[in-house]
């Protein structure tokens, strides 16, 4: 610690002036006043305005004040009075004050907060119960708050509040935040001559950029990414799902340095011409780079693609066919250029100071219909949801940190260790090496023309020479398939769902979608919204490596995570970060349904989609994008410590809970990122009367993107 700033400081209240130079290195945040002597300091006050610093060096507590004036009337304060106690019992108190020429940094304040102490020892929900009446089943609200303890052993309830930033049919500047656009940047427009307004915000990523400046001096400028999935019906009443091209949008955010408030003040649509437009995005996370990773789901199948004459649908999988992207590289239908091989890829979103946004596809992480790609500390590894039925868990391991355009995938098979009738289920992991390849690698492929057929052959019953497979999306169809000579590499990124299950991993999973990651405990989290098929005991399967109960509810899954791992070939791989182990954490609960409709117990979770977690609130953050078994969605917050699930969001009937995002700290602000999407999509399971009721009271064409507020910065 260091010494007194004067040797002939006085105990208690005390006020002496010292010179502006030892304050002129202030820093905003908690970086607090590194030249005064605060260099490990145990608590900051804001004070009107003008910064408070103190550190500890036994037997006195030293503080550096603004004036003299504030010093004293600091001293008096209850709350100070209370904070020492709790913090230093009887210890003797110093105070400095700095001269009005020296500059002191406005201090950065929690929205509900006027005395931040020193750092956060646990947090903890306090969540609220399921809506009951119609008004509430309407609405997106909370009820719901926090307590925060400190190291100091002080508390501090922030009750929750949910902000919507904007909504999808908002303008700004000219821009409405849902539209659609083709690839000359024109909207896109419906039979009435309406633009196609997609109702579907999903992921969001908001960060900071270094030199983005706000035009107003009270706010700090910040970016926010956000996915519009698909378009749930146009003017005419249409169901639009796969066959529009979709978008991103880029608002320009405003955070008020005051009170945390988050402000949309521009949009723009993200140009996503240079990689052949955006085929159906769900949810993303933000890179450790500061980037945003976004996915497209349910990739087109490249088999159906070649063997339909459908070009909306196509073959016995089911799956989307290229028509949307058709109309996004020419609305006129002239010609058709989109090309299969484009999509089921990984957007990477970089933006600069001046808002302007660069898009790259990664074709290195494979093709899947993928939920989203979460990056490890490392800045290396990545796990991978892979939404769908009879889907697939991979792993990419990059080159180099931060940079995804080479690497080598894997993708896992699951070892059984708990006995079938075991709830969710438990197993070791193995790894088979899929391939290593480069973005450019895989990208002249495809401008080659490589076709489905170039890499697989198929036969119509089991065949010598040639695998039986079961594998999604759309439908768990079984072929039969031999691998043509040379086409390894084609085989594990161009058809990486195939090709695993060819190779012996696991394609059994079920509606395998978020992903997120718990540094400190080096585990990785993930969704399955529901285990049935694949994960059911399926002896006439061609392989059946899961067999866990059946549970339509779903549940949150943790793998462990591991240094010194080797593939199934026995090579090493090269990360700390390999999936080792895996096993059911949070279930949810099949009941027969309730007066409401509701298929899944109401104080459990049901159908978990996305997925964030927090390190600083030991907290795993869980949407439910629930189509049945819940009638409102929610937003859960579940402590991986003490094991409590909280209920902190209910969504208007039939929303989904999307945009997930945790930030900790901001600026000295913590958020909970969190969308509604397709509000008024009903379960089936709902009861008559109750959906007469809410009809008239949601807007189906309105969706929200926004957060939950009132959390103070978590250092």
């Amino acid at each position: 610690m260091p010494a007194e700033p004067f040797a002939s400081a006085a105990p208690s209240k005390q006020t002496i002036q010292i010179g502006a130079g030892r304050l002129a290195e202030a820093r905003t945040g908690h970086e607090f006043l590194a030249n005064s002597g605060c260099r490990k300091p145990v608590l900051m006050l804001p004070q009107g305005g003008n910064a408070t610093c103190g550190y500890f060096a036994a037997p006195k507590l030293f503080l550096v004040n603004d004036t003299p004036e504030r010093s004293n009337e600091m001293m008096n304060q209850r709350t100070l009075v209370l904070a020492l106690t709790a913090v230093f019992a009887a210890a003797p108190v110093v105070v400095y004050s700095r001269p009005a020429s020296a500059v002191i940094p406005a201090p950065v304040q929690s929205v509900e907060s006027t005395v931040i102490p020193a750092s956060v020892h646990s947090v903890e929900f306090i969540g609220m119960p399921a809506p009951e009446s119609v008004q509430e089943r309407a609405k997106a609200y909370t009820t719901a708050s926090v307590v925060v303890t400190y190291e100091n052993g002080k508390r501090r309830v922030f009750p929750l509040s949910y902000q919507a930033m904007h909504y999808n049919t908002d303008t700004l500047g000219g821009v409405t935040a849902g539209v659609l656009y083709d690839a000359a940047g024109k909207a896109l427009l419906d039979a009435n001559g309406n633009p196609h307004i997609a109702e579907t915000p999903d992921a969001n990523s908001l960060f900071e950029i270094p030199g983005a400046k706000s035009a107003d001096p009270q706010s700090r400028r910040l970016f926010m990414v956000t996915h519009f999935e698909y378009d749930w019906f146009d003017t005419t009443g249409r169901d639009q799902y796969g066959l529009q091209p979709m978008t991103m949008s880029l608002a320009t955010v405003d955070q008020d340095k005051k009170t945390g408030k988050l402000r949309t003040v521009a949009l723009k649509n993200i140009d996503m011409s240079s990689v052949g437009g955006l085929w159906i995005p769900c949810a993303g996370s933000l890179s450790p780079w500061n980037t945003h990773l976004g996915s497209e789901e349910y990739e087109p199948d490249a088999r159906c693609a070649l063997e339909s004459t459908d070009p909306a649908r196509s073959c016995d999988s089911g799956a989307i066919g290229l028509a949307s992207m058709n109309r996004y590289l020419d609305p006129t239908g002239a010609t058709k250029r989109a090309r299969v091989y484009d999509y089921g890829l990984t957007p990477e979103v970089t933006v600069d100071k001046n808002g302007d946004a660069k898009v790259v596809k990664h074709r290195t992480l494979g093709r899947l219909s993928r939920e989203l790609v979460q990056v490890m500390p490392d800045q290396r590894t990545a796990f991978q949801g892979d939404d769908g039925t009879y889907n697939v868990l991979t792993m990419f391991v990059a080159d180099r940190p931060t940079d995804l355009s080479s690497g080598t995938l894997y993708a896992a098979k699951w070892n059984q260790t708990s006995n079938p009738g075991a709830p969710g289920g438990e197993a070791t992991l193995t790894w088979y090496r899929l391939g290593h390849a480069t973005n450019n690698a895989i990208l002249a492929m495809v401008d080659g023309g490589i076709k489905f057929s170039d890499i697989f052959e198929t036969a119509a019953a089991p065949t010598a020479g040639f695998v039986t497979i079961k594998a999604g999306h759309n439908k768990g169809l079984v072929e039969h398939l031999r691998l043509k000579a040379g086409m390894e590499q084609a085989a594990a990124f161009l058809e990486t769902r195939r090709y695993a299950a060819y190779v012996g991993a696991t394609t059994e999973f079920e509606k395998f979608e978020g992903v997120t990651v718990n540094f400190a405990d080096r585990k990785v989290y993930v969704a399955m919204t529901r285990m049935r098929d694949g994960m059911e005991d399926k002896p006439g399967d061609p392989a059946n490596h899961i067999r866990v109960p059946k549970l339509i509810a779903g549940a949150v899954y943790e793998i462990d995570l591991a240094p010194g791992q080797f593939d199934t070939s026995g090579n090493p791989i090269d990360s700390t970060y390999v999936g080792t182990a895996m096993r059911a954490m949070v279930l949810g609960e099949d009941i027969v349904k309730d007066a409401a409709g509701n298929t899944a117990a109401v104080d459990k979770i049901a159908n978990p989609d996305n997925l964030k977690y927090s390190e600083k609130m030991r907290t795993l953050f869980i949407g439910e994008d629930s189509s049945t078994a819940h009638i409102n969605n929610f937003l859960w917050a579940y402590h991986v410590d003490t094991k409590k699930l909280s209920r902190i969001l209910s969504l208007p009937a039939g929303a989904e809970s999307t945009g997930l995002q945790a930030i900790d700290d901001l600026n000295g602000h913590a958020y909970i990122m969190s969308n509604y999407q397709h509000a008024g999509d009903y379960s089936s399971n709902i009861d008559p009367a109750l959906k007469a009721a809410l009809v008239p009271l949601i807007d189906e064409a309105k969706a929200a993107v926004g957060y939950l507020g009132g959390l103070p910065g978590l250092k």
